[in-house]
């Protein structure tokens, strides 16, 4: 019984002990990498003095570095490791002063890495299933740094089925996508895949099943409809842009001709403006009232026309100078009308 050996392996690591002075090694050591995510594990051995402590190291150029110093765990991540050539890495136990012999693990990254399953999504159709893979990604690397990057020879393989049957057919594709065609319609299948080196024949681990179900051609948009859809779609939005445009441009133009006419004043009144007390006598100046006018002396002469002249002797006495009569306006109403066809000579008061 497996309880009995381990007893009997225990009573035999205490009675030896005192006898050899010594501490046991770790046991089952091994390495175990997945996308490059490279753990070392061991197994702790029996000891009666009290609980082992654990130091892993690797080598570097010729000699060893702790990398798990001191450690209560049974595992330590060496994925800082390059991914290409061999490692050697090695781990003892530890207890106060005392250690046992080292345990040694070789392995080279590339060669020994279990290759993880991909991710995949499906999308069904009338009698098809429309699928799309993601290669694993590696620890400590960028997002968008997967195990597709490392092996030049990838590719994937389908295994897929019906529901409820045993038969299970393949498909192998270097592609990131893959469809499976002639299925029957309104019809469950189960897809599982996985990562395949071609050059090496090195088969990665599976995913897990996805079933999905076929639809019928009446659920299955055809193609020329959504052409149609695409087209419109793409036209409507052409013209809501295009309406868009046309709008902001008028705007445009009626903020243009507000703001930047291309009227002005007149010459005359820009410089009746252009100086201060003029604006300020065009502001505050009221009407004046009727009693406030000023009025200017206007005086009306008439001129004699030649068949109207007299001789000196009929209208003035002798030896008295005859003058034109002059008549002179006192107030705001009108001015007695000449005679017509008669010129009127209008001349303010401060001229004569």
């Amino acid at each position: 019984m497996a309880w009995a050996r381990s007893a009997a392996g225990w009573l035999g690591g205490f009675l030896l002990l005192p006898a050899l002075g010594m501490i046991p090694p770790p046991k089952n050591v091994k390495m175990n990498s997945v996308n490059f995510k490279n753990i070392l594990q061991w197994e702790s051995p029996a000891f009666p003095k009290g609980n082992l402590t654990f130091t892993a190291q690797y080598e570097s150029y010729w000699y060893f570095q702790d990398h798990c110093k001191n450690t209560a765990s049974t595992q330590c991540d060496f994925s800082v490791l390059s991914k290409y050539g061999d490692h050697t890495v090695r781990v003892r136990a530890e207890f106060a002063d005392e250690h046992s012999e080292w345990v040694n693990v070789t392995f080279c990254p590339v060669d020994d890495t279990i290759i993880g399953p991909p991710e995949m999504q499906i999308e069904p159709l009338a009698d098809s299933l429309h699928m799309r893979f993601s290669a694993p990604k590696i620890e400590n690397e960028p997002e968008t740094w997967t195990m597709k990057n490392i092996y030049d020879s990838w590719a994937y393989r389908v295994q897929y089925w019906k529901n409820g049957t045993s038969e299970k057919f393949q498909v192998t594709s270097p592609y990131d996508s893959e469809v499976l065609r002639d299925l029957e319609a309104r019809t469950t299948y189960c897809i599982q895949v996985q990562g395949f080196l071609l050059g090496q024949n090195r088969n990665g681990e599976w995913s897990e099943p996805i079933c999905e179900r076929t639809t019928s051609d009446a659920e299955t948009t055809p193609p020329w409809m959504v052409a149609i859809l695409l087209v419109t779609s793409v036209f409507v939005v052409f013209l809501v842009l295009l309406g868009c445009f046309g709008l902001l441009w008028f705007i445009y133009k009626k903020a243009k001709y507000t703001f930047c006419s291309g009227t002005s004043l007149p010459q005359h009144l820009k410089e009746f403006l252009g100086h201060p007390h003029h604006r300020a006598s065009l502001l505050f100046s009221l009407p004046l009232s009727d009693e406030a006018e000023v009025l200017d002396k206007l005086s009306v002469i008439n001129e004699e026309t030649e068949g109207s002249r007299q001789s000196p002797g009929d209208g003035c006495a002798l030896g008295t100078p005859c003058t034109p009569e002059r008549q002179e306006l006192g107030s705001r109403n009108k001015a007695p009308s000449p005679a017509h066809g008669d010129p009127l000579l209008l001349t303010s008061a401060s001229e004569v």
